[in-house]
């Protein structure tokens, strides 16, 4: 594995009803996702804008409503799989870092190749992993392990108006 650092700012667009959690990585520990299993909390981040909502747009042909949040981000170590898989570099294992996922855990009821990743990438102590985006070619991603986050990290939510909701009040019908 290749090990980095995160350093600058991320987006992430959060569906509006859970924008009062915006580092907990909650909604991701719900059902999993490509490199967390379920239980485990995870925030996903993009390094830019567009990226963010590609990632949240996914396969819809509309943008559903979203509130996008920018961070402040200085975290080591990561994997830095941004380069993708070269044989010899990478375990073999990381060729399947693109499995679908969803379709292997959700449908299949198996255990995606991209699980047992985050496993090996939690054992290694890294914090995270920056990675290639899928929803949006050239965009970079980096998945956050909230529980791996130390004090000497740096992951705040840039929310100077305080603006974001503080509870689900406002979307309890």
């Amino acid at each position: 594995m290749r090990v980095g650092q995160a350093n600058g700012t991320y987006f992430r667009v959060h569906k509006p009803s859970w924008a009062f959690q915006p580092l907990s990585g909650a909604g991701a520990a719900r059902q999993g996702g490509r490199l967390n299993r379920p239980g485990t909390h995870a925030l996903y981040l993009a390094a830019d804008a567009q990226t963010a909502l590609a990632e949240y747009q996914q396969v819809s042909s509309l943008l559903p409503p979203g509130t996008i949040v920018s961070y402040d981000v200085a975290l080591q170590p990561v994997v830095d799989f941004t380069g993708g898989y070269v044989p010899g570099q990478w375990d073999p294992l990381w060729e399947d870092f693109f499995c679908d996922w969803r379709k292997l855990a959700i449908a299949d009821c198996v255990e995606p190749p991209s699980w047992v990743l985050s496993d090996l990438v939690l054992d290694a102590g890294a914090k995270g992993v920056l990675f290639p985006s899928v929803a949006h070619p050239g965009g970079i991603n980096l998945v956050i392990y909230s529980a791996s986050v130390a004090p000497s990290d740096t992951l705040k939510v840039n929310d100077p108006g305080g603006d974001l909701p503080v509870d689900q009040s406002s979307w309890i019908a």
